[in-house]
C-alpha cells in the first residue's frame, strides 16, 4: 500500500510539477499501476478496465444462457399442444430466463461499460473506490453462479422473475427453488448497491479539472441517475426477498393473509424497485446512443442540456409510477388516477431524447457504420416500445391487456430494443478502444440487419396475440384459439434474432485474431477516452488533462470555447497510486487522493459471502456464524487506515488548471 513519501510533501503540495509525458514517465507509471503477472494479478486486480471487460464478458455469458432458455420456451410455444416441456420445466425455464436477462445481463452489462469508460471519460486513472469496484464484480459473478447452482440441484426458481406470493410461499412452493431466488437476489443486490455508491462518488470527486457538470457525457448522466436510484431501491427489494425467505423458513407471516399478512405488500415492495430498475437498465443505454450517435453524425448532440435534464427527470418520475403494474389488483380509484397520469406524463422526458437524436441525425452528416445502424435502430424500437407502454398507462386499456402477450411484447421492446441494441452498438463503437482491434464492418451490417429483422419478426406479433387474448405464462394452448400461426412466426423470428447474436460473437472472435490495429481514435470521436492509446495503458493518462469544453478533441473544428483543453501536459502524479480529487460542480482541483493498489481482499470477502448465503440456504447455522466471522475479519483488514488525502493549496489548483 502506498502513502505519501514524507511529511514535507503533505505541507508543500503547491509544488506539483506540470510536465509533458516522456517514455521514462510512462515506464514508471506502468510499474506503479500495472497488475502482478499471472493468477496473482487475476485475483487481485482493481484496474477498472479489466473489471469492466469482466463485467461485459460475464453479462454476455448470462445473455447466452437466457437466450437458450428463451429459444426452448419458443419451441414449446411454436404450435398448439406441444409437449417438449412439462409445466414445471416451463415454469423453471421461464423464471431463469427472466432472472438471467433482467438481473444478470441487462444491469451488469451497463456497469461493464461504465466501469471501463468512466475514468477514461473523466481523464483520471481509476474509480473512486478501486477495491469496492472489484468487490462489486466478484459478488455479481458469485451471485449468478449461486442462482445457476439451482440447476444442478434440480431446484431452479419456478415462480417467475417477479416472485408473486402466495405462489412463492412454502405452502404452495416447497423446496429450495424460491430460496435460491430470494437469497441469490439479496446477494446480487449487494453488488449493485456498492457499485452504485462507487459511481456516485467517482462522479463527485474524480473528474478532470475543468469537467464541470455541464460538460460530462450523457452516458455519465444515465449511469449516475441509475446509480442513485439503485442506492434507494435495492434495499427495498432486498427487504422484500428477506421477508419472503423468513416466511418460508422461520414461520413469519408477512405475506400470509390467513395470519394477518398482506400479499399485496410483496407487489408494492417489488414494483417500488421494479420500475426504477427498468429505467436503471435503459437510461445508461440511452446515454450510449446519445454519446455515440453524434460521432457518426459529425456534430454535437442537439439539446445536450435538455437531454441531461430529461435523463434525471425520467428517473425522478420513475419512482412514482410503480402502481401501473398493479392496476388490476383493486387499488383505490384516486391511486389509479394519480399513477395513470404519472405513467402518461413520463413519456415527455423520453420524447425529449428521441427528438434530440432525430435532430442530431437530420442536421448532421451521418456516416453509416454498423454502430450507427444499431444506434438508429434503437431509436425506432424505443418509439415502438414507448407507444405500447403509453397505451398500458391508461387504466381501462391496462385492464384489458394486463397479463397478456401484449405486455410481453412491450417489455421485450424495452429491455431488448433499448438495451441490447445500444449495447451491441456500443461494443462496435468502443471495441477498438478496449482491444486495439476493429470489428468487421461488412459482417457487422449483416449482424445488424439479422438482429433487427429477427427481433421485429419475433416480438411485434406478440402485440397481436395479446390483443387476441393469449395470456402470458401459459406453457401450451389449444388450436381452437387461433394463435398458432402468430406463435410460429414469433418462434421463427426469435431464432433469426438468435442467429444475429451469433453473428456478433463470430465477428468478435474473428476480429480479435485478424483485425489490424485501428489507431488511437479511428472514429474521430470528440470525447476524452479517445485521447489515449487504444487499448489504454494501466495508468490511462501519463499526465492528467484539463478541460475547457465538452468536446476536447473537436475544439479545433467547433470553436465552442475561447480557450483550449490541455491534454499534452499536466501533473504526472507518479509518487505512488495517486489521483486528483476535484470539486463537485466545477471540477476544480481540490486534493491528492492516495489510492489502494491490487488487493485480494475483495475476492476473499466474496468467497466468505458466498459461503454465508450457501449456509443460509442449507440452514447450517454453524457455517453461517463461521463465514460471518471471516467477513468481519476481512472488513476490518479492509478499513484499516493506510491512505491519506492531501488538500491542494491555491497555487497548486491554479497550476493544474492552467497546465
Amino acid at each position: 500500500m502506498v502513502t505519501l513519501s514524507d511529511t514535507t510533501r503533505n505541507n508543500m503540495i503547491a509544488d506539483i510539477p506540470i510536465v509533458k509525458p516522456t517514455a521514462a514517465l510512462k515506464r514508471r507509471l506502468e510499474a506503479i499501476w500495472g497488475d502482478p503477472p499471472g493468477l496473482a494479478g487475476f485475483f487481485s486486480t482493481v484496474d477498472h478496465k479489466r473489471i469492466g471487460i469482466r463485467y461485459l464478458v460475464t453479462a454476455f455469458i448470462f445473455l447466452l444462457l437466457g437466450g437458450i432458455e428463451a429459444l426452448i420456451l419458443r419451441a414449446q410455444l411454436a404450435q398448439p399442444g406441444e409437449t417438449l416441456l412439462t409445466p414445471e420445466q416451463y415454469n423453471e425455464l421461464f423464471t431463469m430466463h427472466g432472472i438471467s436477462m433482467i438481473f444478470l445481463y441487462a444491469g451488469p452489462v451497463l456497469s461493464g461499460f461504465s466501469n471501463y469508460l468512466w475514468p477514461l471519460l473523466f481523464g483520471t486513472r481509476d474509480m473512486a473506490f478501486p477495491r469496492v469496484n472489484a468487490l462489486s464484480y466478484w459478488i455479481f459473478l458469485a451471485a449468478g453462479l449461486f442462482i445457476y447452482a439451482s440447476f444442478f440441484m434440480g431446484a431452479m426458481p419456478n415462480d417467475g422473475w417477479f416472485g408473486y406470493v402466495p405462489y412463492s410461499s412454502a405452502e404452495y412452493n416447497p423446496g429450495f427453488n424460491i430460496d435460491f431466488y430470494t437469497l441469490g437476489l439479496i446477494f446480487l443486490g449487494i453488488s449493485t448497491t456498492v457499485g452504485a455508491v462507487n459511481f456516485v462518488v467517482t462522479f463527485m470527486r474524480t473528474r478532470a479539472p475543468g469537467m464541470s457538470i455541464n460538460r460530462v457525457p450523457i452516458l455519465v448522466w444515465g449511469t449516475l441517475t441509475a446509480s442513485v436510484a439503485n442506492i434507494l431501491v435495492i434495499p427495498c427489494v432486498s427487504l422484500a426477498f428477506f421477508l419472503l425467505w423468513m416466511d418460508r423458513n422461520i414461520g413469519t407471516h408477512f405475506f400470509d393473509v390467513s395470519a394477518g399478512g398482506q400479499p399485496l405488500l410483496w407487489q408494492h415492495l417489488f414494483w417500488m424497485f421494479g420500475h426504477p430498475w427498468v429505467y436503471a437498465i435503459v437510461l445508461p443505454a440511452m446515454g450510449i446512443v446519445s454519446d455515440g450517435l453524434p460521432t457518426f453524425c459529425r456534430r454535437p448532440l442537439v439539446g445536450y442540456a435538455l437531454v441531461a435534464l430529461s435523463t434525471v427527470a425520467t428517473m425522478a418520475l420513475g419512482f412514482g409510477v410503480w402502481i401501473h403494474h398493479m392496476f388490476a389488483t383493486g387499488i383505490a380509484d384516486m391511486s389509479l388516477a394519480f399513477f395513470s397520469g404519472a405513467s402518461i406524463f413520463i413519456a415527455v422526458p423520453s420524447a425529449v431524447a428521441v427528438f434530440a437524436w432525430l435532430a442530431t441525425i437530420w442536421t448532421g452528416r451521418p456516416v453509416i457504420t454498423t454502430a450507427f445502424l444499431f444506434f438508429a435502430g434503437m431509436v425506432i424500437l424505443f418509439v415502438i416500445g414507448g407507444v405500447s407502454g403509453f397505451m398500458t398507462a391508461s387504466v381501462p386499456v391496462d385492464w384489458q391487456l394486463t397479463d397478456t402477450y401484449f405486455v410481453v411484447a412491450h417489455i421485450h421492446y424495452v429491455l431488448i430494443g433499448i438495451n441490447v441494441f445500444p449495447v451491441v452498438g456500443g461494443i462496435y463503437y468502443w471495441f477498438p478502444k478496449m482491444t486495439g482491434r476493429m470489428l468487421n464492418e461488412r459482417l457487422g451490417k449483416w449482424n445488424f440487419w439479422t438482429m433487427f429483422v429477427g427481433f421485429n419478426l419475433g416480438f411485434f406479433p406478440m402485440h397481436i396475440t395479446g390483443l387476441l387474448g393469449m395470456p402470458r405464462r401459459v406453457y401450451t394452448y389449444g388450436a381452437a384459439f387461433g394463435w398458432g400461426d402468430l406463435n410460429l412466426i414469433t418462434t421463427l423470428g426469435s431464432f433469426l434474432f438468435a442467429f444475429g447474436i451469433a453473428l456478433f460473437f463470430i465477428n468478435v472472435a474473428i476480429s480479435l485474431r485478424r483485425s489490424a490495429p485501428p489507431g488511437a481514435n479511428p472514429w474521430h470521436a470528440p470525447t476524452l477516452e479517445w485521447a489515449t492509446s487504444s487499448p489504454p495503458p494501466a495508468y490511462n493518462f501519463a499526465v492528467l488533462p484539463a478541460l475547457a469544453s465538452r468536446h476536447p478533441l473537436w475544439e479545433g473544428e467547433l470553436e465552442e470555447a475561447p480557450s483550449r483543453s490541455v491534454i499534452d501536459r499536466g501533473p504526472a502524479l507518479d509518487d505512488g497510486h495517486q489521483m486528483l480529487g476535484t470539486t463537485v460542480l466545477d471540477a476544480e482541483p481540490d486534493a491528492l487522493l492516495n489510492m489502494p493498489g491490487p488487493s485480494y481482499l475483495p475476492f476473499i470477502l466474496t468467497v466468505a459471502m458466498a459461503v454465508f448465503f450457501s449456509a443460509m440456504l442449507l440452514q447450517s447455522w454453524m457455517l453461517v456464524a463461521g463465514s460471518a466471522a471471516v467477513m468481519v475479519a476481512t472488513l476490518l483488514a479492509w478499513i484499516w487506515p493506510r491512505f491519506s488525502t492531501v488538500r491542494l493549496g491555491r497555487e497548486a489548483r491554479e497550476a493544474v488548471v492552467s497546465g
